[in-house]
């Protein structure tokens, strides 16, 4: 990390009084992890104090480790404009662990958390509108939830040709593709789109 990064790492490490916290750097950003129960309390010293204003909540998403007892990260964002700086919290947290709601500290958490409640089905409790946001109503589960079935689900729309709303089975044609993780550009042992176009010899024509 760079020196200034560091040393703001070293001063929230001492002045911040949330036990369990811990601090990291990784891969150039500064890390820092709290209990679940004391995420209101942290964000609002990160925002309020004069050494790290970070007044600016870029985002709120969510991680699933299914293989861990506490199986969703729960990840915030910050920016400080006056210091020029960017903080990741982390709260780990299980299925049935409710995460306290941010909406009191920054307004624009109470979209973020929709959207985690949504895609990962983690509860904020004191959230004033926590509904779906990003799946069709009528969704049932969590889609980014790593056990979450690619087949089996039904979802509800509205038709518009026969004027009325209609259950039909969930399309998720992410399953289907088939990436090669190569450069499009090049190595490809098969026409590209596009690729029709030009000539053996890649000039065209």
């Amino acid at each position: 990390m760079n020196q200034a990064l560091t040393e703001l790492g070293d001063y929230i490490g001492t002045a911040l009084a949330v036990e369990g916290a811990g601090l990291a750097g990784v891969n150039d950003e500064l890390v820092l992890t709290v209990p679940a129960a004391e995420i209101e309390r942290t964000l609002t010293w990160l925002r309020d104090d004069a050494q790290c204003l970070f007044k600016v909540l870029l985002d709120i998403c969510g991680v699933d480790y299914p293989e861990r007892e506490k199986r969703f990260e729960i990840v915030y964002n910050l920016l400080s404009l006056r210091h020029n700086q960017r903080i990741r919290v982390k709260v780990a947290v299980d299925a049935d662990t409710p995460v306290p709601s941010a909406v009191g500290v920054y307004s624009a958490a109470g979209w973020y958390e929709r959207e985690a409640w949504d895609l990962y089905g983690v509860f904020f409790a004191g959230n004033p509108d926590l509904r779906r946001i990003m799946t069709d109503y009528g969704f049932e589960g969590h889609p980014l939830r790593k056990d979450f079935p690619l087949t089996g689900f039904v979802e509800l729309r509205y038709d518009d040709e026969q004027k009325r709303c209609a259950y039909e089975p969930v399309q998720l044609t992410q399953d289907f593709r088939d990436f090669d993780f190569m450069s499009p550009w090049e190595g490809a042992d098969y026409i590209l789109p596009g690729d029709e176009k030009a000539g053996e010899d890649g000039t065209g024509g």
